[in-house]
């Protein structure tokens, strides 16, 4: 199996954020691997990122386009400057749940992390800023999402 690099990208602004968003979506977050520190104004999680930047299939442009070798890879994601914390159809002391990430979008002074199901999580806070790091080697996924274009 061809061996992808690691991610290692920060995002401060909206432009940012939708590249990393892209590159987060259909993440496997397990609701123990999620913290907020208000004293740090720190919010963390784990997440099984899906490689969508994967090596390219034999004859295709993109990985993304049902090549073979699809694999994900523990993703550390940071977001400093978090004041506060606010969640919508989520029990967060169901800690051995998983959450699927859709998408992170930027909003006036917050960042919405954006879950199946109709979950959400607001972070609040002026300047908000994202890390996301690769951590350990990346495995075979077991399957590739995929999305009903409806």
């Amino acid at each position: 199996m061809d061996m992808v690099a690691a991610m290692r990208l920060r995002a401060v602004d909206a432009d940012d954020l939708r590249v990393v968003s892209a590159l987060l979506q259909d993440a496997i977050i397990p609701i123990a691997d999620i913290a907020y520190l208000p004293d740090d104004q720190l919010f963390v999680m784990m997440a099984s990122r899906f490689q969508w930047e994967g090596p390219a299939p034999d004859g295709g442009p993109t990985p993304d386009e049902g090549g073979e070798g699809a694999t994900r890879i523990q993703c550390a994601v940071r977001f400093t400057g978090v004041t506060s914390v606010r969640r919508r159809g989520i029990d967060l002391r169901r800690r051995g749940h998983f959450l699927s990430l859709l998408a992170l979008e930027a909003a006036a002074g917050a960042v919405l992390l954006r879950l199946s199901g109709g979950a959400d999580i607001r972070l609040e806070g002026a300047g908000i800023e994202c890390r996301i790091a690769d951590q350990g080697e990346a495995w075979p996924a077991a399957r590739r999402p995929e999305h009903d274009l409806d």
